[in-house]
């Protein structure tokens, strides 16, 4: 069971993605009920990300990444670093952006909100990338 969650951890990740960007052309188009609603459900899934992320590393450690070249290893290593740094800032911004939509505090909620969805997105895509080239590449 404990292997299936490096495949459910990427499918989560990939579905927070399509969510935040369903989310922000939602809110483009003024759609702010059905924004809501998307938003909502991408935090959600990024929470269980998180739990299935904490359970299998908590089971496995670490996974180093075995492939060479110093090309491929560079790439790599420079995704996992930045994915790693801003994926520690997510949970912190996600948090403070639906807080201040729940408590319609629309100004503020914009104003971070700005910064929270590319970084998000970003850590969401690469996380993505990172399981790619970790247990996909020949």
């Amino acid at each position: 069971m404990i292997s299936l969650l490096p495949s459910l951890n990427a499918a989560l990740n990939a579905l927070s993605a399509v969510l935040l960007v369903w989310g922000y052309l939602l809110i483009r188009r003024r759609r702010i009920h059905q924004h809501r609603r998307v938003m909502k459900t991408a935090f959600a899934t990024s929470c269980l990300f998180l739990v299935s992320y904490l359970v299998y590393h908590a089971q496995v450690g670490s996974v180093p990444f075995h492939h060479e070249g110093t090309t491929l290893r560079t790439v790599y290593f420079a995704i996992l670093i930045t994915h790693t740094i801003l994926a520690a800032l997510v949970p912190v911004l996600a948090i403070i952006t639906l807080r201040r939509a729940l408590a319609a505090r629309y100004d503020k909620h914009r104003q971070i909100a700005r910064w929270t969805l590319p970084i998000w997105l970003y850590v969401s895509v690469t996380g993505v990338v990172v399981y790619v080239m970790l247990y996909h590449m020949a």
